[in-house]
């Protein structure tokens, strides 16, 4: 076992030598000794031991003004540091814990003292160690899960849905969450009458279904594509395993999930406070939000169709033509061929009820 090395920083000779002595017969442990806080500082910002003795009364740097130095580098911050002192007030204590030492031994100690302190000391640091190693483990960076789920996109198999086509609907067992890959799809709710009532708006690159599986539960709403759209569908195992494998991916689609609520929620106030006018302005936002950076990007462009504005809108579509031509004559917006150019989101956002 390599020995692991212990710093004591004491201007007592008797007791730095005693307490050396103690160490070295165990066979575990190099030590090496200062006689005052400064020597105590080079010594350990040099040779960076695995746990540092330090008295707290010395002359030119007392032990407290160690530790400060020592928990200001970022090298020797994290090792573990026992303060030893003749003092017992509890004031004296209190600001030893304050400053970030991890214990203290009251002059004089035995030698069983000294080394179950020490022994106490590595476990535990051996333990946050260790949940370093799993934190690590888990964590991934925003890059690491982008690639993860391009990788599970790229081995589904991709269908081509026909405009009107359902891609699910109420009361379907979920099998698949769907990722669109081009096109625009519409999220809606059935009426016992007949009538409907659109939910959402779903464009390129956002997922569908997901919430379904991850409760467990039948689809609660209806699926279908605005226009020709390319859908790749994830299985429900391949799904699962990547969450169980990485559960940071799991955390992603809890967070577009929470999202989604928050838009309801807003969609809902709009619908109930809002104009047409304002509506649709929202709505135009919205896919902008969910197409570029809108906080980097106040000019964009957007692939929407008239009906698909109306499904966020909850609005006709003859009310879309004559809301976006008075955009165009306030230049809010301008029409390209199929998309629609937002010349400012920030602008779009100040359009009054």
């Amino acid at each position: 076992m390599e020995k692991k090395t212990i710093l004591i920083i004491e201007d007592n000779t008797d007791i730095r030598e005693g307490t050396t002595e103690i160490l070295e017969l165990t066979g575990r442990y190099h030590v090496l000794a200062a006689e005052n806080g400064r020597d105590g500082v080079d010594l350990a910002t040099t040779h960076l031991p695995d746990l540092i003795l330090c008295d707290i009364m010395m002359p030119e740097l007392d032990g407290y003004g160690v530790l400060y130095i020592l928990s200001k580098n970022e090298e020797t911050a994290h090792i573990p540091f026992i303060f030893l002192t003749a003092k017992v007030e509890r004031s004296d204590m209190r600001k030893a814990m304050e400053l970030g030492a991890d214990d203290y031994l009251t002059k004089p100690f035995d030698d069983v003292e000294l080394l179950n302190a020490i022994d106490v000391r590595f476990k535990k640091r051996g333990q946050i160690g260790e949940a370093i190693t799993v934190k690590n483990s888990l964590y991934l960076s925003p890059e690491e899960q982008d690639f993860l789920l391009k990788e599970l996109i790229e081995k589904s198999r991709v269908k081509v849905f026909k405009k009107k086509q359902s891609i699910y609907e109420e009361g379907d067992v979920p099998v698949f969450v769907y990722f669109v890959l081009s096109g625009q799809v519409r999220s809606f709710l059935c009426y016992n009458d007949g009538r409907e009532l659109s939910t959402d708006i779903q464009i390129a690159g956002t997922y569908i279904g997901y919430e379904a599986m991850l409760l467990n539960e039948n689809y609660s709403d209806n699926v279908e594509a605005i226009e020709k759209s390319e859908i790749a569908l994830i299985s429900k195992e391949d799904f699962f395993e990547l969450i169980y494998r990485k559960p940071l991916i799991a955390g992603k689609f809890i967070q577009l999930l929470s999202g989604n609520i928050r838009e309801k929620e807003e969609q809902l106030l709009g619908f109930a406070y809002d104009t047409v006018r304002k509506r649709i302005a929202n709505a135009l936002i919205s896919v902008a939000e969910k197409t570029v950076n809108i906080a980097i990007e106040d000019e964009c462009v957007i692939q929407i169709s008239r009906e698909g504005i109306a499904t966020i809108a909850g609005t006709a579509n003859e009310t879309i033509s004559r809301v976006l031509a008075d955009f165009r004559e306030e230049n809010l917006i301008a029409k390209e061929k199929s998309a629609i150019r937002i010349f400012s989101v920030k602008k779009l956002r100040k359009v009054k009820q």
